[in-house]
């Protein structure tokens, strides 16, 4: 399980390394994004693979490109579900860890049902009313021990101001690409980036929301979920991409506690090890907190990104920004 702490969106990889461990400025290698920046609807991928898809259609005995959907429709959304509801292990239960490790607030945690849904609820993972009762510093170090023992799992408790931060930038920029560097093994002094492709998505609570606000207000309005694709993927299958990474934000604390609680997926053998996702979700508040670390070049070029400016934007200046944390 890798953990964030926030004090901003800052990264604590424990017992992990960090992917940018040594800064490197040579890149010997990038994956164009540009098609991306100029064309974000999938159907110019349809289009752009269409003759591959016919043959695929006729080798397959159907009519037209539309039959072949229909024919793996099925079987893409349970490919799509099983990606964004992945089921986590349970931590080791109290009467198996040692005594040091036990504490009252360990028993808030529950069991995770079976029950498909294509957003879990926060219940899914701790008991919710007990946790209400608890400190936000309480709060955060039991998320954390809710996963330890889940090496597929990124967490963490986001201040609801900085969320919330994040939340409007995505609002108008809900696609952007973010490179992993990755060095290789032939040349120690350079290094390659993958570019990774991610989508923001907002959907309806998935519980009904708690009102503890005298007005009646509330910030528990939705959840978020953040997919990751390798950019190679996407450029190929568009829409039929299977992410790697599912990161889901859940608002049920954000009234009484300010705390958005974090629960990042890692999709095992997608070619993304889970420091790795975790580099790629700190990267997240690195240029969506536009009034934060975003702040500058960062968020000018998400921006570029959205409107399609190809003549600006600069796959080298993105990973170099991805290096700072301010």
């Amino acid at each position: 399980m890798a953990s964030l702490r926030f004090q901003g969106f800052r990264s604590v990889f424990r017992g992990q390394a960090n992917p940018l461990r040594t800064q490197q400025r040579r890149w010997a290698q990038v994956h164009d994004v540009r098609f991306l920046a100029s064309h974000h609807d999938p159907k110019h991928v349809l289009d752009k693979y269409r003759s591959k898809l016919d043959q695929k259609a006729k080798e397959e005995g159907h009519d037209s490109v539309d039959s072949l959907k229909e024919a793996y429709s099925d079987k893409i959304h349970d490919l799509r579900r099983q990606a964004s509801t992945v089921t986590t292990p349970e931590p080791e239960t109290p009467e198996k860890q040692s005594p040091s490790a036990q504490s009252p607030t360990v028993h808030a945690a529950r069991k995770a049902t079976d029950k498909a849904s294509p957003i879990k609820p926060l219940s899914t993972y701790l008991d919710v009313e007990k946790i209400r009762e608890l400190p936000a510093k309480e709060i955060e170090a039991l998320w954390r021990l809710r996963f330890a023992n889940n090496p597929t799992t990124v967490c963490a408790a986001i201040p609801l101001e900085i969320y919330q931060r994040i939340f409007n930038a995505a609002r108008q920029h809900p696609q952007f690409v973010l490179p992993l560097p990755r060095q290789t093994a032939e040349e120690q002094e350079e290094t390659t980036a993958d570019i990774h492709f991610l989508q923001w998505a907002f959907h309806p609570p998935a519980e009904e929301p708690v009102i503890t606000s005298p007005s009646g207000e509330t910030a528990n309005t939705h959840v978020s979920t953040v997919i990751f694709t390798h950019l190679g993927a996407f450029k190929m299958h568009g829409s039929f991409a299977q992410p790697h990474t599912t990161v889901t934000h859940y608002l049920d604390l954000a009234d009484d506690k300010g705390l958005v609680l974090m629960h990042g997926q890692v999709v095992p053998d997608r070619g993304v090890s889970t420091t790795e996702a975790t580099w790629l979700v700190s990267c997240v508040q690195r240029f969506y907190d536009f009034e934060g670390q975003a702040k500058g070049r960062k968020s000018e070029l998400v921006r570029m990104f959205t409107r399609g400016d190809t003549e600006n934007f600069k796959v080298e200046e993105l990973m170099e920004e991805s290096e700072k944390v301010q």
